[in-house]
């Protein structure tokens, strides 16, 4: 089976429409943070707050600063692209700038995009798209070692954590391969597997095509989706725990979530120790050795001082590695993830 596959032209211009917060910006943030080199503008609608730090944009702004590609840089719920979207991307497609797209809704079953890119001699890209040949699981041990990130809900922080990691074993010099499961990383690595968008019964198939047989010394750092306490994603969760059989976890946190994300209040996020005992228990069943490596937290909206005596406190009640993955690194993690797999 192969990866689902893209090559987008820079430089980008990220689309940002009228979304109404950061946490429905993951998209854009996590293009213009890890591959801000190929990032010139943004484009919002009047009503969007949300804020990449780029320089405002119109069609024409686009044209001139020589604009290949718009990313739709938003992942609302349901992934649709609303009709209000529509008239600003038909008039870049219409310019010739190709649009690419991660959701549920794809850009080439809309006409009216078509018809302005043939007319504009753009292109539309869909990325979340999965390969047609996918197996179904089949549980098989495989060579080679395997991290993947795991959260306490959805937009935690995974992707993050998979990337800061990936890089720090990188600056190692140890053989490594980020692992992209969703339409984000999959734009920032050019190649992946769209987890949630394949058919239930093929996920965990999926997710052991996307990390094969490899070397004994090869680490596979994957990229988590959804979280086991999500009722809403939970599914796509367990199946790439069991498919990925990894060697270890790392629990992703927001330090500020109380509670699971759009439920009303229903769901409270348990003590992080509940949360690693759950996860590893269902890791288990396809990879009995599977330890928890420590735990990333986005610690964005604390200062120094706060963030240092929350993870320390953190780190002791839990006996792990407690990190923010960009204000403090990932090197405790990987010092514990290298120490401790078998």
């Amino acid at each position: 089976m192969h990866l689902t596959k893209i090559s987008l032209e820079a430089p980008y211009l990220l689309f940002l429409g009228d979304c109404p917060d950061m946490h429905h910006a993951k998209t854009g943030a996590g293009i213009a943070f890890w591959r801000p080199e190929r990032c010139v503008g943004q484009m919002r609608l009047p009503a969007c707050p949300v804020d990449l730090g780029l320089p405002e944009m119109t069609v024409s702004d686009a044209q001139g600063a020589g604009v290949r590609t718009a990313v739709i840089g938003v992942a609302p719920m349901g992934g649709r692209i609303p009709d209000v979207w529509l008239p600003l991307l038909s008039q870049l497609a219409a310019a010739g700038i190709n649009i690419a797209a991660g959701l549920h809704t794809k850009l080439n079953d809309i006409p009216a995009l078509v018809d302005a890119a043939s007319k504009g001699g753009a292109t539309l890209t869909d990325v979340r798209i999965p390969p047609p040949d996918i197996a179904i699981g089949k549980g098989r041990l495989r060579s080679g070692k395997r991290v993947l990130m795991v959260g306490t809900d959805c937009a935690v922080g995974k992707k993050y954590s998979a990337l800061a990691l990936h890089r720090e074993l990188q600056r190692r010099d140890i053989k490594t391969t980020f692992r992209a499961t969703g339409q984000t990383g999959i734009m920032i690595a050019g190649e992946g597997l769209p987890i949630d968008a394949v058919v239930a019964d093929f996920i965990s198939g999926a997710a052991e095509a996307l990390s094969p047989d490899n070397d004994a010394d090869h680490w596979d750092v994957i990229e988590g989706q959804g979280s086991l306490l999500n009722p809403s994603y939970s599914g796509v969760s367990l199946g790439l725990l069991h498919g990925s059989q990894p060697d270890a976890i790392v629990l992703c946190h927001d330090a500020e979530r109380l509670e699971i994300d759009e439920t009303g209040g229903d769901y409270p996020i348990p003590e992080l120790d509940e949360v690693i005992d759950d996860a590893l228990r269902m890791a288990r069943r396809t990879r009995p050795t599977c330890f928890c490596a420590g735990v990333s937290i986005n610690t964005s909206k604390m200062g120094d001082f706060e963030r240092d005596n929350y993870l320390s406190k953190m780190q002791s009640d839990l006996g792990l590695p407690c990190v923010d993955p960009i204000a403090t690194g990932m090197t405790p993690i990987a010092n514990f993830l290298l120490k401790y797999a078998s």
